[in-house]
C-alpha cells in the first residue's frame, strides 16, 4: 500500500461483489514509492517445512533509505474472532535503496534451514495457510478487523492478507501459503493494491538487509578435500574485477585462514602462501558459510571446495568474489600468516579509478599502480597494513571510522580530508572495523591518529573497500573541539542555518539540550535562524498530524535554558506527506527570530499551496505573503521540501530570507561504484529546485536591485556542482563557502569526505558579509546532528553597507 495514494482501499468480498457492477480501471504496476511487504512465510517450523522460522520480508523499491525506527510489522489471525488481536514486531534501523530487510518470528521444531541472519526478531506464530501482516507507522497495536476498516487506518503503510484472509487488499487474499511456501511480491516490487495480483506463493527466499539468503542455513557439510585441487586464488580472482571461473564449482583450493567473521555474513577469508608474482591477481579470498558460524581459525591451512560466486551488496557497487556452499579441510592449525601489504601514500596510486564512460568498469583489467581502487580490488581479501593514519570520519553508531593513508591528501584545517571535485578523488580513504566484536573501535573523532592497524581488505556496500582488522591500534586523542563563533555587534544582523536532523518532540531531552547550546553558544544566539528538518508534532506516526508547534516549544524552552534569547518562530506546515522525508514525519524549513533584535513581517495568504510573489510597491519590493513558500506546486518540489521565505526588518531595513532544504543524493551510483563515472541522478531535480529559487530572487531584484536577499540552507550539493551554478546564474546570489580558505570549505562529513552540502548566499545588496562555517557536529563521533551550522553576519549602520 502506498501511503495516502488515491483511491487505495482493502476490499472484503461483500464490498468487491456491490463494485463488481461497475467496472475499476486497473491500477498500473509500478514500484512503491514507498517501502512494502515483499514476502510473508508462516510455515517455519512446521511438519514437511526447510526453514525453521516464520518471517516477514520488508523491501524499498524507493532512492533513498527508508527509515523503519518507529515502525512495527503485525499480524492478524486470517479469520478473525472477537477476541483477535494484532500482534506487535517493533523494527529499528533503514532499509537501504532497493535493499531488504527481514523479521524473523516464531521458531517451531521443524525444518533444518536457519533463516539468515534477522534485522529485527520477534514472538509471532504466524498461520502458514491464512494471515494477514502490516506494516504499521507506529508500534500500537491495530483495531481493526475488516478490509473496510483497515482501509480507514492511514497508519497502515502497506498489507497483505493470504489465504482466506479477511483483511487484504484487493479482491482477494494470495492463495497458495503453506508449510513450504510463502507469498511473495514480484521482482518489481510493484504495488497496485491488490494483494493477488501483486504476489504470488513459491518456495520461501528470505534475504536480509545484508543481502545473505537463507542459503547462509546450509545444510551440514559434505566431508572436505584432502589434497589441493589445480584451481589457486589468483586463478579465481583473475586480472579483473569479476572472477573467470564464476558460477563454477572448484574443489581443494589451498590457504591459510587471515580472519574469521562470526556475525552478520558470515565467514572467514584464505590467502594464498605461493603468490604467483602477478600484482593483478589477488591472493586472498573470502569464503561464505551463511548463518553457519565458521569452523576455522586464524593461522589454520585449510583446503575450500564450493561454487565461485560474485556478490553484489547494493544497487551500483562492485561485487565482492567467494566461495560460497563451502566444504573445507583443516590440514593443521597455528600456521604463520603472510605478510601484510603496506598501504601509504608510496603504495597507494595519486588515480582513483578508470573511466567507462559511464559504463561498468568489471572487464577492464586492473591496473593496480595507476588507479587506487584498481589496487583495492588486486588486494581484496588480502591482508593489509598501514602505520599511523588520520581519522577522516568519526566513529559511527556502527563501530566504523574512516581514515586516510595520505595524511597529506587535502587535508583540512582540522584535521580531515576535503572531498575538492568530481574528478580529484581522495585516493587514501578507507573505512576499518573490528573482526573482534570484545575490541570494537575505539571512539575517535576526525583529526585523531590511529596507530597501526593490521586487518583484511574487504568490500562492502557502504564506503566501499574496508578494513576489516585483526589487529586494531590505539587512538591518539588530537583534542579537536567544538568551535564558538563571535557574537554579532549591535549594528550586525547575525542570520544561520542549521538542519537539526528529524528533530521532533517525542526525542530525548538530551538532543534538544545539545542542539540548543548549539544555537545559544556555539552560534551565539544569531538574531534568525532558519532550521531544517523539523518534523511533526509525533515524528514518523503517520496519523495526519503536520503541526510542530510542541516541538518548537520544546526547543525554545532548551535555548533559554542555554542561556539564549526566547525565539519565536514561523513556518508553513506542508501537506501531509507530500514534502518526502520520513514517512509521517512531514519535516519542514523552520524560521526562529529573535524578537528583541529583528521583527517579522507577517503578511497573511501563505500556505502548503500558494506562491509567494514579490511586489513592486512605492515602499519597495514585498511579499505578496510572510511566510510563503516559492512555486510550490512546480514539478521540482515532488516528493521534496518547499522552500520557505519570510519578510524581517532589522534596523528599519527589510531583509528577505530564503530557507531551503533541497532533494537529498538518495539514488545517485556511488564513488567506489561498478559504473565510472558514476551517475548522479539525483542531481536532475536539485537543477530544477535552484532555477526555481534563482528565478524568485531574480524577481525580486528587479523590483529593488538593491534588495537585501538572504539564501541558505541544505542544499545537498557542493559548490562546484550544477545545483550552485544554477542557482548563482546571473549574478543574483553569491555563495559565501568560496569566500573561505579551501581547508574550510566543508560543513558535512560523508565516507570520510569533508564537503559541504550546507550553503549562505546572499544577494548583491549586501556587501561585506561575515561568514563563517561553526565546526561542532560533523567531525565528531557524538552529534546531535550530521550537520554543522553557518552563521552570516551583516553590517548595518544608517546604511548598508
Amino acid at each position: 500500500m502506498q501511503i495516502h495514494r488515491s483511491g487505495s482501499v482493502l476490499l472484503t468480498g461483500a464490498v468487491a461483489a456491490a463494485l463488481a457492477v461497475t467496472a475499476l480501471p486497473a491500477a498500473q504496476a509500478v514500484p512503491s514509492a514507498t517501502a512494502v511487504i515483499s514476502e510473508v512465510y508462516g510455515g517455519g517450523g512446521n511438519s514437511g517445512a526447510t526453514l525453521t522460522r516464520d518471517f516477514v520480508e520488508l523491501a524499498n523499491a524507493g532512492s533513498a533509505p527508508f527509515e523503519v525506527g518507529g515502525l512495527s510489522v503485525q499480524y492478524l489471525p486470517g479469520s478473525p474472532s472477537a477476541g483477535s488481536r494484532w500482534q506487535v514486531s517493533e523494527l529499528s534501523g533503514s532499509i537501504a535503496p532497493r535493499g531488504r530487510y527481514l523479521v524473523a518470528q516464531a521458531a517451531g521444531t521443524g525444518g533444518t534451514v536457519a533463516l539468515p541472519t534477522a534485522d529485527a526478531t520477534g514472538t509471532i506464530a504466524m498461520a502458514a495457510g491464512s494471515g494477514t501482516v502490516a506494516l504499521v507507522s507506529g508500534t500500537a497495536p491495530l483495531t481493526c478487523k475488516s478490509a473496510a476498516d483497515c482501509a480507514a487506518d492511514t497508519r497502515i503503510v502497506d498489507l497483505v492478507g493470504y489465504g482466506s484472509a479477511v483483511v487484504r487488499e484487493g479482491g482477494g487474499p494470495v492463495p497458495g501459503a503453506s508449510a513450504t511456501a510463502s507469498v511473495a511480491r514480484a521482482a518489481s516490487l510493484a504495488d497496485t493494491d491488490d494483494n493477488a495480483a501483486d504476489l504470488s506463493a513459491g518456495a520461501p527466499t528470505p534475504v536480509n538487509a545484508e543481502g545473505e539468503t537463507s542459503g547462509g542455513g546450509q545444510e551440514p557439510e559434505e566431508p572436505g578435500p584432502t589434497e589441493p585441487g589445480d584451481v589457486r586464488i589468483h586463478d579465481i580472482q583473475g586480472a579483473t574485477r569479476v572472477s573467470p571461473l564464476d558460477g563454477k564449482a572448484v574443489t581443494g583450493v589451498p590457504g591459510v585462514v587471515t580472519g574469521v567473521r562470526a556475525s552478520g555474513s558470515r565467514g572467514f577469508w584464505i590467502q594464498d602462501t605461493a603468490p604467483d608474482g602477478d600484482p593483478r591477481t589477488g591472493e586472498g579470498l573470502f569464503v561464505y558459510t551463511g548463518s553457519t558460524a565458521p569452523a576455522v581459525k586464524a593461522g589454520d591451512a585449510v583446503l575450500v571446495s564450493g561454487e565461485v560466486a560474485e556478490y553484489y551488496p547494493g544497487t551500483g557497487t562492485q561485487s565482492l568474489t567467494q566461495i560460497t556452499a563451502p566444504r573445507t579441510t583443516v590440514l593443521s592449525s597455528g600456521n604463520a600468516l603472510p605478510a601484510p601489504a603496506v598501504l601509504d601514500a608510496r603504495s597507494v596510486p595519486g588515480r582513483y579509478v578508470p573511466s567507462a564512460g559511464g559504463g561498468a568498469i568489471d572487464a577492464l583489467p586492473l591496473d593496480p599502480s595507476r588507479y587506487a581502487l584498481d589496487l583495492y580490488e588486486a588486494l581484496e581479501g588480502s591482508r593489509v597494513e598501514f602505520a599511523d593514519t588520520r581519522v577522516t570520519g568519526a566513529t559511527t553508531a556502527y563501530d566504523e571510522i574512516w581514515v586516510t593513508v595520505k595524511p597529506r591528501e587535502n587535508p583540512t584545517r582540522r584535521g580531515g580530508t576535503l572531498y575538492a571535485s568530481y574528478e580529484d578523488q581522495n585516493t587514501g580513504r578507507l573505512k576499518v572495523m573490528s573482526l573482534d566484536p570484545a575490541r570494537p573501535v575505539p571512539t575517535a573523532n576526525v583529526g585523531d591518529v590511529l596507530k597501526r592497524t593490521t586487518g583484511v581488505l574487504d568490500y562492502a556496500s557502504y564506503g566501499g573497500y574496508n578494513v576489516q582488522a585483526t589487529e586494531l591500534g590505539t587512538v591518539v586523542d588530537k583534542k579537536l573541539r567544538r568551535e564558538v563563533t563571535r557574537k554579532q555587534k549591535k549594528n550586525e544582523l547575525a542570520v544561520a542555518t542549521y538542519n537539526v536532523e528529524n528533530l521532533d518532540a517525542r526525542d530525548d531531552q538530551a538532543k534538544f539540550d545539545t542542539l540548543a547550546e548549539g544555537v545559544a553558544v556555539n552560534l551565539s544566539s544569531p538574531d534568525i535562524i532558519s532550521l531544517e528538518e523539523i518534523q511533526d508534532d509525533n515524528g514518523a506516526v503517520n496519523d495526519g498530524t503536520v503541526g510542530s508547534e510542541a516541538t518548537l516549544e520544546r526547543f525554545a524552552d532548551a535555548i533559554v535554558a542555554k542561556g539564549g534569547p526566547r525565539y519565536v518562530w514561523r513556518y508553513i506546515a506542508p501537506e501531509n506527506n507530500k514534502d518526502g522525508g520520513q514517512p509521517g514525519g512531514n519535516i519542514r524549513n523552520v524560521f526562529l527570530y529573535n524578537p528583541d533584535r529583528v521583527s517579522f513581517t507577517g503578511r497573511a495568504g501563505g500556505d502548503a499551496t500558494t506562491p509567494v510573489r514579490a511586489v513592486d510597491t512605492w515602499k519597495g519590493v514585498q511579499l505578496s505573503a510572510s511566510p510563503g513558500r516559492i512555486n510550490p506546486a512546480s514539478p521540482a518540489w515532488d516528493n521534496s521540501r518547499k522552500p520557505l521565505v519570510g519578510e524581517f526588518t532589522f534596523r528599519g531595513r527589510p531583509v528577505f530570507v530564503i530557507g531551503n532544504h533541497f532533494a537529498s543524493k538518495g539514488g545517485d551510483q556511488p564513488l567506489h561504484g561498478r559504473h565510472q563515472e558514476p551517475t548522479r541522478s539525483s542531481e536532475a531535480q536539485r537543477i530544477q529546485q535552484a532555477a526555481e529559487v534563482n528565478t524568485f530572487v531574480a524577481s525580486l531584484l528587479k523590483a529593488d536591485r538593491s534588495a537585501r536577499v538572504i539564501t541558505l540552507g541544505d542544499i545537498n550539493d557542493f559548490e562546484f556542482s550544477p545545483t550552485m551554478k544554477t542557482l548563482t546564474r546571473n549574478g543574483a546570489l553569491k555563495p559565501l563557502i568560496t569566500t573561505l580558505p579551501s581547508s574550510d570549505r566543508y560543513s558535512y562529513v560523508f565516507d570520510g569526505n569533508s564537503q559541504t552540502l550546507d550553503h549562505i548566499l546572499t544577494s548583491p545588496g549586501i556587501r561585506n558579509p561575515d561568514y563563517d562555517v561553526v565546526h561542532i557536529n560533523a567531525e565528531f563521533a557524538d552529534q546531535a546532528s550530521d550537520h554543522d551550522p553557518q552563521v552570516v553576519r551583516i553590517k548595518v549602520g544608517g546604511f548598508w553597507h
